[in-house]
């Protein structure tokens, strides 16, 4: 075999590895039915599991770095029932119930924040949650009363290294 062939045979094999490795890593390519141990030897252990009344919940987190939750829903026999990315605003804005949600409903569908502070005008921890909008990084800050009640729910531009001015 001569080198420009096997240099193509090496590159398309390469190519399919990475395609497939790559799309073990989706868990939005999760079909409905696939088995909890199917779910896990193609994603790896989830970031949190959560019992739900029908089934489990496993959560696959890339925050504090990454800008995706995803849920994937499992029944009572513990098969794929639904996969859902959460980090999206108009999931946020549709289903963050303001006044009604807890700490552990914030846990159980978006995950550990990415950031936890504190400001002075608001008693309690604001969550910060990264996210993509159009491709634009964006934050969502949930605002937790000391009683672990959702009080506002907050969108604001992250700002990244490239918008603060040089100082060198």
């Amino acid at each position: 075999m001569n080198t420009p062939t096997r240099t193509i045979l090496m590159a398309a094999a390469l190519a399919a590895v990475l395609t497939v490795t790559g799309c073990a890593l989706m868990p939005e390519r999760l079909a409905a039915g696939t088995p909890r141990a199917q779910v896990i030897e193609r994603l790896g252990p989830p970031t949190a599991e959560y019992a739900l009344p029908e089934g489990t919940r496993l959560q696959y987190s890339r925050q504090p770095a990454g800008q995706q939750v995803y849920n994937v829903d499992l029944d009572a026999r513990g098969a794929v029932r639904r996969v859902e990315q959460v980090l999206d605003i108009g999931w946020m804005q549709q289903n963050i119930a303001i006044d009604r949600w807890t700490r552990d409903d914030v846990l159980r569908h978006m995950g550990r924040p990415a950031l936890v502070e504190q400001v002075w005008s608001f008693k309690g921890d604001i969550w910060t949650y990264r996210f993509l909008e159009f491709n634009n990084p964006r934050q969502a800050h949930v605002h937790i009363d000391p009683q672990g009640v959702v009080r506002k729910l907050v969108f604001t531009d992250e700002r990244r290294s490239n918008d603060f001015p040089d100082r060198s």
